[in-house]
């Protein structure tokens, strides 16, 4: 039986090679996933490896009082450096410093002091070298190869009163910016004086590292540094210590990244898993007579059982190497391609390891093999006379509906409706999950149905190829209806990427509308003009130059200070100027009246005042730290004289004056509104505000329109990272459709020459199985696409808050796109099977088994 079996093999290998690359498709997923997940862990170490590295102890910040610094000084890294033992220390410090870039604006880099130990550096110096002066700088690299900067050339820092400093670039550095890298802020070193001069209220070091004397245990060196520095929540531990808690955290986030790259792994392999289900299927039926002769010559039904595994176990071995190959492939692929957008050097990784092995043979074999057990069950049904048929009815599986089935569909529909129900009534993350669970159970109700709704979808769907094309599309409409299980389970698996990419379509655009309806409800101003560095505060004298720009109807600056409730929680306090409240700031108000605003009173959001428990006329306590002695709060009372709602509004409002008796020591302005005369356009408007804060390179200007822009960008990204990872089981669907059809092809071989005997051209069977091809992909699409926006209205519908109510939103014109797409690719699946079926000799295939 097992001589049999493999001739079998050996026999249909092409047949069952192409079966397989469905499989082959999912197990690079999965495996590509674990490569690259490891790819990144073996990066990150390295660059952990560099972060710590001549490092033998570090000192880091524990639970701070709030009474106490959150960094380190200079005394304290004096004081490591004077323990027995120590033979260098350093502070690690960033400073957040304005570079002036090639169109004249300043954003945010890292400013990092120059320290005596250069080994004590995190970085690699790959060209010139590190400053001496303080008119000297040194560049990481992707910051100068962002700006065209090479070693020589002058770069231009900003300082706290908007002057420029112009400094020389002595060298480039690299910090461990690769495929895998996390940091992506600009960086820079230059001298410490030159930091303090532009940025005089550094706040200091935020660890301290130090290198161990040969032969000193590091592990009681580390304790005498926290003994030397006498503050318990000063945590020093040794270089090895710090490396491997570092790494910890950093797993949990990268695990994650696997998790969720998996998880559209999952997907494809399920729908694999059902167009090898439906191959299998097809090659049982075909295989009638040559299994009833085995069993004629004495082969047991154990033994055909067997015969059918042993096929799928081949097929899966060899998908598991394919996959494994193009998995790694594709994780080297990835990485180099990250490397080259990031303009970084780093190594393209591709560790396999044996969990990578195992899970790629692990999900190849044991998925192929679950997915041939019912046709290897349905193989053991084969009567011993089926042998005598001259053509056995390979289509016997005609729509019988069980009670089973009606039972499973009727308990999937409720409990996919209730949870649903239930989703809609929930909050938060309970909401999507719950929502999402019913939506599964739906579309499983759904794949249970298909064969009881392909029937009547194909008699609708086929009515008009049939009065277009005639007899060839009726025929198709026929054969497509003929086995309505192996055809709901040919579009079973479209259906499932279609609907998963309908539902986050439709979600992502509904919310990227309510978004887009919410800015433009609450923040109804033409332009706003904000810091490009963060902490940074616009000078007065930017509100005097808009004020002055041409077509500038109003200006309105606002402030913004932290302060303390008496519950302990921080909240941010903005300062508006009276004239802009109701008009350029309009939350929607529940409770007061915002224009009663001005002296020691304050405006609350709806969370803050329930999280306080109050309500208007209610006097609440605050306090805000003084910028230069935290232990010296500042207490106020404020009275409430209104209560409003909306997403990403301040905690609190205040009058503008307001500020300045909250927090003394606060300067400049943190936004500026700006309100543009009627008629001016908007190129006209940015044009004039651009021009008045030319002399102000910290100050940049923005509009609803940018902020929705980039509010747009960052959901059609997500969004496109969603279509790319399901598009694979989109493929694998529609390479299903493209192997039914050539499993057809060959099981209708008598059939078709019967056809064109009686005149059916060879162009007419071409189309016959085109629009056949069509149907299926329809079917599939079109209920997958009817699931989708259901299930996308219901997760909007329980996505939607009291913060940010959704509009459920459907992009016809992205669905429309989608299903031309599909449909495109049908008959692009259909054009290898129709071209052989039209080459076959009708005379051979009339004398066909």
């Amino acid at each position: 039986m097992l001589r049999a079996t493999l001739a079998g093999i050996r026999a249909r290998t092409m047949r069952l090679l192409l079966s397989s690359i469905a499989i082959v498709l999912g197990v690079a997923f999965v495996s590509g996933t674990l490569v690259l997940g490891d790819a990144m862990d073996a990066q990150t170490k390295d660059n952990f490896a560099r972060d710590t590295r001549n490092v033998d102890v570090k000192v880091e910040l524990g639970s701070v009082p709030k009474d106490q610094p959150t960094t380190f000084t200079r005394e304290q890294v004096d004081a490591v450096r004077k323990v027995p033992g120590v033979t260098a220390a350093e502070g690690r410090e960033y400073v957040p410093v304005p570079m002036v870039r090639a169109n004249g604006k300043a954003r945010m880099a890292i400013g990092v002091p120059m320290v005596r130990e250069t080994k004590l550096l995190p970085v690699d110096l790959k060209n010139g070298r590190f400053p001496q002066r303080d008119d000297e700088i040194t560049l990481d690299k992707r910051t100068a190869t962002n700006e065209k900067i090479s070693v020589g050339q002058q770069v231009e820092l900003v300082d706290k009163n908007d002057q420029r400093r112009k400094l020389t670039v002595v060298g480039i550095y690299e910090r461990g910016v690769s495929a895998s890298s996390l940091y992506m802020v600009d960086q820079v070193i230059t001298t410490r004086n030159a930091l303090l001069s532009l940025v005089p209220d550094a706040p200091g070091a935020y660890e301290i590292v130090a290198s161990a004397a040969p032969g000193v245990n590091h592990a009681d060196l580390a304790k005498r540094v926290q003994d030397s520095l006498g503050k318990p929540y000063f945590k020093a531990v040794t270089g090895e210590e710090a490396t491997r808690k570092a790494l910890e955290s950093y797993s949990k986030q990268a695990q994650g990244l696997t998790t969720f790259l998996l998880t559209f792994a999952v997907i494809a392999l399920v729908v694999a898993s059902m167009v090898i289900y439906n191959t299998f299927t097809i090659l049982v039926a075909q295989r009638t007579r040559e299994l009833a002769l085995l069993r004629c010559v004495g082969a047991d039904r154990g033994q055909l059982f067997g015969s059918v595994l042993v096929e799928a176990v081949a097929m899966g071995l060899v998908a598991s190497v394919v996959g494994l190959a193009g998995g790694v492939g594709m994780a080297a692929a990835l990485q180099a391609g990250i490397n080259a957008l990031n303009d970084a050097d780093g190594p393209v990784r591709a560790p396999i390891t044996a969990t990578t092995v195992l899970a790629a043979f692990g999900v190849g074999v044991v998925v192929t093999v679950l997915s041939a057990v019912l046709p290897a069950r349905r193989a053991t049904r084969v009567a011993p006379i089926a042998a005598l048929r001259s053509q056995p009815d390979s289509q016997e599986d005609v729509a019988r509906t069980g009670k089973l089935r009606i039972a499973v569909i009727a308990v999937l529909t409720l409990l996919g409706g209730g949870l649903i129900a239930a989703g809609m009534k929930a909050t938060g993350d309970a909401a999507m999950m719950v929502t999402g669970a019913g939506t599964m159970a739906l579309l499983l109700a759904v794949v249970a149905l298909g064969p009881m709704i392909v029937g009547p979808l194909n008699r609708v769907l086929g009515a008009l190829p049939g009065a277009l094309f005639g007899v060839p599309a009726k025929l198709a409409a026929a054969n497509a209806g003929r086995s309505p299980k192996r055809t709901a389970a040919t579009t079973a698996a479209l259906m499932i990427g279609v609907t998963i990419v309908s539902l986050v379509t439709v979600v992502a655009t509904s919310a990227k509308k309510s978004a887009n309806d919410m800015i433009d409800q609450q923040f109804p101003v033409d332009y706003t003009v904000g810091s490009t560095v963060y902490g940074r505060t616009l000078p007065p004298a930017v509100v005097d130059a808009l004020a002055k720009a041409e077509g500038v109807e109003r200006v309105s600056p606002g402030s913004k200070v932290y302060a303390e409730l008496a519950s302990g929680n921080s909240v941010e306090v903005s300062g508006v100027a009276r004239s802009a409240v109701g008009t350029l700031v309009r939350p929607k108000v529940e409770q007061g009246d915002l224009g009663r605003l001005g002296g020691d009173t304050v405006a609350l959001l709806d969370k803050t005042a329930k999280s306080l428990n109050a309500k208007v006329g209610d006097t609440i306590p605050l306090s805000v730290a003084d910028r230069d002695d935290r232990n010296a709060n500042r207490k106020h009372q404020l009275r409430v004289v209104a209560v409003y709602k909306g997403r990403s509004l301040p905690d609190a409002l205040v009058d503008l004056d307001s500020i300045t008796r909250l927090d003394p020591k606060h300067t400049g302005y943190d936004e500026v509104m700006v309100d543009m005369r009627d008629g001016v356009s908007p190129t006209t408007g940015r044009a004039a505000v651009e021009k008045a804060l030319a002399e102000y390179p910290t100050a940049e200007v923005s509009s609803a329109a940018d902020v929705k822009k980039d509010l747009n960008e960052s959901i059609d990204t997500a969004l496109a990272v969603v279509w790319a990872l399901i598009g694979l089981a989109v493929v694998i669907a529609l390479f299903g459709i493209a192997n039914t059809l050539s499993l057809s092809v060959l099981e209708r071989t008598r059939e078709s020459a019967l056809l064109r005997a009686l005149g059916l051209t060879k162009g007419q069977l071409r189309l016959m199985l085109l629009v056949e091809s069509v149907l299926m992909a329809l079917m599939g699409a079109l209920l997958g696409v009817v699931l989708g926006i259901g299930s996308g209205w219901a997760l909007t519908a329980a996505l939607s808050g009291e913060d940010f109510t959704m509009t459920l939103s459907v992009p016809f014109g992205q669905i429309g796109a989608m299903l031309l797409a599909a449909l495109v690719a049908a008959i692009v699946a259909a054009v290898l099977p129709a071209r052989r079926a039209a080459r076959t000799s009708v005379v051979a295939a009339m004398a066909a088994d």
